[in-house]
């Protein structure tokens, strides 16, 4: 048996059942070896015995027959002192005159011809050899001597004794070296279990480590492996050790990060909500001059265009900006009951009066989805994902959003039969100032944040946002926790909003 194999496979084990099996699997062979040692050793002893009564029998087996009218006296005469089972056999010349053995009740029964032919084909000068009768005699034990005058005698004692005797010992053998593999087995994975406990909390602790969300946001990391299991002189206890330091090392670069982040994000919201007044001046006093009841030269009514439509886009940014900073700082959202159909019905509405060059469908279930939540970011968020498709598809597209229902979530999908994202932007599309290339077209402004601020306010009511994208169909589905209906006003049938 190949004790490395056993350690080694199957490779889904875990270190303890492998420990166990490989402790197991080494006393069954350390007790298959002392048990075949020990049945073989008896039966060469018990052999031995058979052997040194042959050549004590084989002797007066010959005195028998060499005296006069021995050629002639039964088989049991030529067996003097044997008991029953004992065969003799005297040949004279090469001529068998006597062959029988010793029955039970102590007469001699003769042998049949095939057993007499295997005595006799024996080697003389082999010594003492095992041959099967067969029948009823089975395995006998046989030695032969030749007297002077040419008068071969063959005594043979039977091995049933010494085999029964074998045989019991190995059942016994098996029995009690199955009874300590099993004892050994219980006592191994205990003590396997005890040996191994540090290392369950080493992983446990590392478990649990690993399910925390530690990309982002302040994340505390409280779990360490207990100091009763952190011993430096023990193989796991080091592990242990080095874990915890790890863990102190992570919990000051999470920190450090932190910081990082809170500076920058208060930075951010400073800034927008500094900017947000000279913006507002810019956009106000560019306005005010271009509509001076004076003429303006068409060179610098232009340009007050362009500065008037840049500040808005950068306000739009700043507000853009400002949110999302609220948003990572985890500012409460107001909880109060949102219909999901008739706020997508007003973006949708919204959306076809923005691009009446679309078809724009909405399709709500019959009864009322009603989630808890904050309505204004909730219409900010669908109105992005609208404009989203609105702004990156050529005029003609169809847009769909769907409302559906499940007992535990509303589901809001927004597809398009537009051109399709690129596959390389799908992983990266909801983070921040990504855009998609120029298969989207991008005939109007965009700071890319839109879709960032809707994973940001989807995240902010426990829901999620993703993506699936091809040539020709793109959708973007919502998942929102749902909340029982209550007394909503019922709507009939579904709702269609088309332009062209």
């Amino acid at each position: 048996m190949n004790v490395s194999a056993t350690l080694d496979r199957p490779a889904g084990w875990s270190l303890r059942k492998r420990l166990v099996a490989g402790i197991v699997a080494m006393l069954a062979v350390f007790s298959l070896v002392v048990g075949a040692l020990s049945v073989l050793a008896l039966h060469e002893f018990l052999v031995s015995k058979v052997d040194a009564q042959l050549t004590s029998a084989i002797g007066r087996s010959q005195d028998v027959a060499g005296r006069p009218h021995g050629r002639e006296a039964p088989v049991e005469a030529l067996l003097p002192g044997l008991g029953s089972g004992a065969v003799g056999v005297l040949t004279v010349d090469g001529i068998v005159v006597a062959a029988g053995y010793i029955a039970v009740n102590g007469d001699g029964e003769p042998l049949t011809e095939e057993q007499v032919l295997r005595i006799t084909a024996m080697d003389q000068d082999a010594g003492p050899v095992t041959i099967d009768l067969g029948g009823t005699l089975d395995a006998y034990r046989f030695v032969s001597t030749t007297d002077a005058a040419g008068n071969e005698m063959i005594v043979g004692l039977p091995l049933a004794e010494a085999q029964e005797i074998t045989g019991s010992l190995l059942v016994i053998v098996g029995v009690v070296g199955g009874l300590a593999l099993l004892t050994a087995g219980i006592l191994s994975a205990a003590a396997v279990r005890r040996a191994l406990r540090p290392l369950e909390r080493v992983a446990d602790t590392a478990g649990r480590v690993a399910e925390l969300p530690l990309s982002r946001g302040a994340v505390a990391l409280p779990d360490r492996v207990p100091s009763e299991y952190a011993d430096p002189d023990t193989e796991v206890g080091k592990v242990a050790l080095s874990l915890n330091r790890m863990l102190d090392h992570v919990a000051d670069a999470l920190t450090a990060r932190q910081q990082s982040e809170d500076q920058v994000r208060q930075f951010v919201a400073d800034a927008s909500h500094e900017l947000r007044t000279p913006l507002a001046a810019i956009r106000g006093y560019s306005e005010l001059t271009r509509r001076a009841p004076y003429e303006l030269p068409d060179e610098l009514r232009h340009s007050l265009s362009r500065i008037e439509s840049e500040s808005v886009r950068m306000s739009r940014l700043v507000e853009e900006l400002l949110l999302l900073a609220h948003l990572d700082e985890g500012r409460a959202l107001r909880a109060e009951p949102v219909d999901l159909g008739d706020l997508l019905a007003d973006v949708a509405s919204d959306a076809r009066a923005a691009g009446p060059d679309h078809e724009w469908r909405v399709t709500v279930p019959d009864e009322p989805v009603v989630i808890r939540g904050d309505a204004e970011r909730l219409h900010q968020a669908f109105a992005n994902l609208l404009a989203n498709s609105r702004v990156h598809t050529p005029a003609g597209t169809s847009v769909e959003v769907r409302l559906t229902a499940t007992p535990d979530a509303a589901i809001v999908s927004v597809s398009d039969d537009g051109p399709g994202i690129a596959k390389s932007i799908l992983p990266t599309l909801f983070e921040r100032f990504v855009r998609g290339d120029s298969s989207r077209s991008r005939r109007a402004g965009s700071t890319g944040l839109g879709l960032s601020i809707v994973r940001a306010i989807l995240e902010a009511h426990a829901g999620t946002v993703t993506v699936e994208s091809e040539p020709g169909r793109t959708v973007f589905t919502a998942r929102l926790p749902s909340t029982p209906t209550g007394s909503a006003d019922r709507r009939d049938g579904a709702a269609v909003l088309s332009g062209s």
